[in-house]
């Protein structure tokens, strides 16, 4: 009984928490920055993958046999990692206060807003999606082997959803009192990190699909223990991306630096 009770609270806790991170870190932001109109698409978004996560295991349960697709799952990642990578540029050039009240109040900006706001709404559906699917299958398989469902069962189920309840509530309480320079900076670089670790993992889906070959890096079993990909082509891909990132910012922030000081020279 009590197996049951920690392996349900050790499977949503596990598949939650990073989804969970993703969602509060945004949530933050945007409290912060006074766009609460975008916390509609946010949760918006992760309600309509919770749904969508229970109707994929339903189908994956009915007609695949609940057998885990890495296909699937390395393009999910893929696309989650892409929106990472373009709400944490997006964050980080957008990270001076005074540039962001005059990013709101032009009509391009304003344009470009709305753009953003579909971007979390997806960013915040694709990263739940990631992980509620496979919730909804380990604990219909844990339901299948601890003998249905159990008062314990449910126990830790409700326990683990406690916790993250009260971990994103934590996290929102603290965003409050940094200031939003900051909270920009800090939320752009929890985004950009987690966007690379999902794409070594991308990489580990399709290594097991034996799509990509798998090169072991000696010395590096210490990325095993931290959840990366210690393999070369991981790696290697973690690293081109990061270089394309930098460069990309660089080349961003300098024209937007180009078009403000022109704009103050006129």
């Amino acid at each position: 009984m009590f197996s049951a009770f920690i392996q349900a609270a050790a499977v949503l806790l596990r598949e939650g928490l990073e989804a969970l991170l993703v969602i509060a870190a945004l949530a933050a932001y945007l409290k912060k920055a006074q766009a609460h109109e975008r916390l509609t698409a946010l949760y918006a978004g992760a309600g309509a993958a919770v749904v969508a996560s229970i109707v994929a295991a339903a189908l994956f349960e009915r007609f695949n046999n609940g057998v885990h697709d890495d296909m699937m799952e390395a393009v999910i990642i893929l696309c989650a990692a892409a929106l990472m990578l373009y709400v944490s540029g997006w964050l980080l050039l957008r990270q001076d206060p005074k540039a962001w009240q005059g990013y709101l109040t032009t009509k391009a900006d304003a344009a470009l807003a709305k753009r953003t706001g579909m971007a979390v709404a997806a960013l915040a559906f694709l990263a739940v999606f990631r992980e509620g699917a496979e919730t909804v299958l380990f604990v219909h398989a844990l339901v299948e082997t601890s003998g249905g469902w159990s008062a314990a069962l449910f126990a830790g189920l409700l326990a683990a959803f406690v916790i993250l309840i009260v971990l994103f509530v934590l996290i929102n309480l603290i965003a409050r009192r940094v200031p939003l320079r900051p909270l920009f900076v800090v939320t752009s670089g929890f985004l950009f990190l987690m966007a690379v670790k999902f794409i070594g993992e991308a990489i580990q889906e399709f290594q097991e699909q034996q799509i990509v070959s798998y090169t072991s890096i000696k010395g590096a079993d210490w990325l095993s223990t931290a959840g990366l990909n210690p393999t070369l082509e991981a790696i290697s891909a973690q690293i081109i991306v990061i270089v394309l990132a930098v460069a990309t910012f660089l080349v961003l922030d300098r024209r937007a630096r180009r078009a403000e000081h022109a704009q103050t020279s006129s």
